[in-house]
């Protein structure tokens, strides 16, 4: 089947970020769906960003920076430029180390190409694939504030690396869902939902409790629940009981493949 027309005719609610809906809905309908927003992160700034200032202000001390997503670069780029600085002219001694095609991507763009890129897009496989051992490196690890994960931070400091971990930005949870959507979910006419994180999951349960109301769950019976990784996997078992597909590779395109074959594609 041509990926033009694979999921022709089908209704998927893609749970991006508001700021990162636009490249997903282009995959999805070049493949023929039909998109309903479902927005399930808001992308802003944490609550104070001292701990990440203060780690910039002495970027000379680290021998690794760490992205695990786009929205990590954006706010390290910003903060840099604050102090009249950006990842292009980083001290000569920091490597950059990022996990997922479009992490890279946003990287390259700015001028400061990563150094390491895993060849799986999820952090257990920049652990494995680390190209040093960790021992008496200095490692700066921007993060979302709340809801990420200790792993990458726990296993470079069981390997003796100095882990700084400084909260870049905060996914909260929107107001309420989307009305088309809303209205979609009540009327059974999403195929799919596609989940991008664990924090979409969770966002996502708590907006259907709110705007659903009662029944919620069973509005979700007929509703193929496709994952982009393992750990958003975990968290769909954990919170809706099921996964009916994961992305491999863990992206978009993988995801949409996933999606078709959830819903009984090739």
């Amino acid at each position: 089947m041509e990926e033009v027309d694979m999921l022709s005719g089908r209704v998927v609610a893609v749970t991006r970020a508001e700021q990162q809906l636009g490249e997903a809905r282009a995959m999805f309908e070049r493949a023929g769906a039909r998109v309903l927003d479902l927005p399930a992160l808001v992308i802003g700034p944490p609550d104070e960003w001292g701990p990440l200032d203060d780690a910039l202000e002495e970027l000379e001390s680290f021998h690794w920076l760490v992205f695990s997503s786009v929205n990590g670069v954006e706010a390290v780029e910003q903060r840099l430029q604050r102090i009249g600085r950006n990842l292009s002219d980083r001290p000569r001694g920091l490597k950059i180390a990022a996990v997922g095609r479009k992490t890279a991507a946003r990287l390259e763009q700015l001028g400061a190409p990563a150094d390491f890129v895993p060849p799986s897009f999820v952090a257990d496989s920049l652990i494995e694939h680390f190209p040093v051992s960790g021992w008496g490196q200095r490692l700066l690890l921007p993060r979302v504030q709340s809801g990420g994960r200790t792993l990458l931070a726990e296993a470079f400091a069981e390997a003796g690396t100095r882990v700084v971990e400084a909260a870049a930005y905060e996914s909260r949870c929107p107001p309420h869902l989307p009305l088309a959507t809303a209205a979609a979910l009540r009327q059974g006419q999403v195929d799919a939902i596609t989940f991008t994180s664990g924090k979409t999951v969770r966002h996502t349960v708590q907006l259907l409790q709110q705007d659903l109301k009662e029944g919620w769950r069973e509005r979700l019976d007929t509703v193929a629940l496709v994952s982009i990784g393992p750990q958003t996997s975990n968290a769909c078992l954990e919170l809706l009981g099921r996964v009916d597909a994961e992305a491999d590779p863990h992206d978009l395109d993988g995801l949409m493949a996933a999606c078709d074959r959830a819903l009984g594609g090739p």
